[in-house]
């Protein structure tokens, strides 16, 4: 398998870790810096075209780790808890997180799918080489691609928001609420936080599998501290709710009529936290048997965020007093205000500086993924600049120019917050929308054209009727994610995901038509360009035994 690296030669792969001599076709060695070639490597070079340059440091526990952290449950619940309760009440926060959830699962099992039978760092953008015909290839992926950069960029961007209005408002607690901060000290901290993942992110990738161990265990730890002590405690601060009204409350403050389309707002908040599947996707070439072990870690842990999820929105609504008192909190975070009123100063402080942390783990799985994403995105020329963002630092092994380029976006965008924090808020719904887009089309492909082979992980005959679903639960809660959430409509509650989601679609189809077409053909298939370079040996071959028989004819 290791002897057809060599035509892959012809996109510049560079810069790797280690040194390992192959011998290519015509007996022409070439180095791969590698320290070693595993099994995984060769099919990596041979099957998808792609040059080794990470080491495979992700085990199991690491890769389930990763894949849980993605979704932030704890912190991300804390976040987005008040979209339920505007919506609906407590009744939409159980019952929105059931229904929507079952479809989140189907989507991510699909992702899963797909991810093991192309283990790529490309993620599902690579997919579409190989489901989609090769006229269509060049154009799919180009959209593909830009959805999901967009979706992964903006997720960073609402996470690294979230992790300062969380620090924040643990500050506000110590104060007894005196301190309120401003929007420019929330992006200040923000920029700061943003700094901070990057400096993480330009470890090595053995450091980055160290610590991603421990982000699954602190996160049930304090997942199941946290739910015990607010029903231990609720009571004692008579803020304790009945099944009845936990089940069955319905409470409309958002405008919407009927109340049965507001409850759906409700949804908001699972599509937010079971979101960004591919992420560890966007590691496989990090990860040891990664078509076996990524598939498994992120259908495993979308199942754990999809029940646990559940129980603790069901834990935080019997807890929670009164909707109201907590919704007009100073600090402008309703979970944060359960634990305050329930657990008191120290407890609030305690659990609110958790779910910082635990968004921060949030931010640093995410800018891994998104950094490895431009990564393969370059290598396949999609972005521009492309070759300052494929290189590898030596010391550490990884993509570190690609890191910096991500933290540079992911504030810059935020900065919008400084004009308004409605525009900023239109950005982070564009997050959903723009990844779940990203991995529908992959699976739209997989179900039309039936060129899909599948990988170790695969649902058999169930496949089919699952990436159906999918592709229907993302059209129905796309609708969701572009409407206002309040009534009557005004320019500080307008919702302009669509507007956003609309100019770059837009631009990137104008940048297409105008330039990118002309040089951009879509992710790298090894055994395409074994098949050019072949041809392109014998189209020599003809041409020297031609001339050779038109100079003996002449002499002759």
């Amino acid at each position: 398998m290791a002897d057809q690296l060599a035509p892959t030669e012809l996109r510049q792969r560079k810069n790797s870790v280690g040194a390992v001599e192959l011998q290519g076709p015509g007996g022409v060695v070439k180095t791969v810096q590698l320290d070693e070639l595993s099994e995984a490597d060769r099919a990596l070079a041979a099957e998808f075209g792609y040059k080794p340059v990470f080491k495979r440091e992700f085990g199991y526990l690491s890769t389930f780790s990763f894949a849980v952290s993605i979704s932030g449950l704890f912190s991300t619940v804390a976040t987005t808890f008040s979209y339920p309760l505007y919506a609906g009440g407590s009744a939409s926060a159980v019952w929105c997180w059931l229904i929507s959830g079952a479809g989140c699962m189907c989507i991510a099992c699909s992702v899963s799918e797909l991810v093991s039978a192309y283990p790529t760092c490309g993620g599902l953008y690579y997919t579409i080489s190989r489901t989609a015909p090769k006229a269509w290839v060049p154009s799919l992926s180009w959209v593909t691609g830009w959805l999901n950069l967009l979706g992964q960029v903006a997720g960073i961007a609402s996470s690294e928001w979230g992790a300062a209005s969380l620090l924040l408002a643990a500050v506000s607690m110590g104060t007894d609420f005196t301190f309120a901060p401003t929007v420019g000290q929330t992006v200040g901290v923000m920029a700061a936080l943003t700094v901070l993942t990057g400096l993480v992110n330009s470890l090595s990738t053995y450091w980055m599998e160290k610590m991603t161990k421990t982000y699954v265990i602190f996160h049930i730890l304090v997942l199941v501290t946290c739910s015990i002590s607010l029903l231990a405690l609720s009571h004692r601060a008579g803020t304790n709710h009945t099944a009845k009204f936990v089940f069955t409350n319905v409470d409309n403050t958002s405008g919407w009529e009927p109340t049965g389309w507001s409850f759906l707002f409700g949804f908001l908040s699972v599509s937010w936290t079971m979101t960004d599947y591919d992420a560890t996707a966007h590691i496989t070439e990090e990860i040891q048997n990664p078509e076996i072990k990524a598939p498994w870690a992120i259908s495993m842990a979308m199942l754990f965020t999809y029940l646990a999820g559940w129980l603790f929105n069901i834990v935080l609504c019997f807890t929670m007093g009164n909707t109201a008192d907590i919704l007009s909190s100073p600090i402008e975070q309703p979970v944060a205000q359960i634990f305050y009123d329930v657990l008191g100063k120290r407890g609030g402080i305690v659990f609110t500086v958790c779910a910082f942390i635990i968004i921060k783990f949030v931010c640093f799985t995410a800018m891994q993924a998104l950094a490895r994403t431009v990564f393969a995105f370059s290598r396949d020329r999609l972005v521009p600049f492309s070759r300052i963002w494929t290189k590898i630092l030596p010391l550490t092994g990884t993509p570190i120019l690609a890191v910096w380029i991500s933290v540079f976006w992911c504030i810059a965008i935020n900065l919008i917050g400084l004009g308004s924090y409605t525009a900023i808020a239109g950005v982070f719904n564009v997050c959903a929308i723009a990844l779940d887009w990203s991995y529908c089309i992959p699976i739209v492909c997989k179900l039309v054209f039936g060129r899909f082979t599948p990988g170790p992980w695969h649902m058999g005959r169930l496949s089919y009727i699952v990436n159906i679903w999918a592709c229907v639960w993302t059209l129905f809660v796309s609708i969701i994610f572009i409407m206002p959430t309040a009534l009557p409509v005004t320019a500080e509650n307008m919702n302009y995901a669509i507007v956003y989601l609309g100019g770059i679609l837009f631009f990137s189809m104008l940048w297409w038509y105008i330039s990118g077409r002309r040089y951009y053909t879509g992710p790298l298939i090894e055994a395409d360009i074994q098949e050019e370079h072949l041809h392109a040996e014998r189209s020599s071959d003809e041409d020297i035994n031609q001339k050779t028989e038109k100079y003996g004819n002449m002499i002759s």
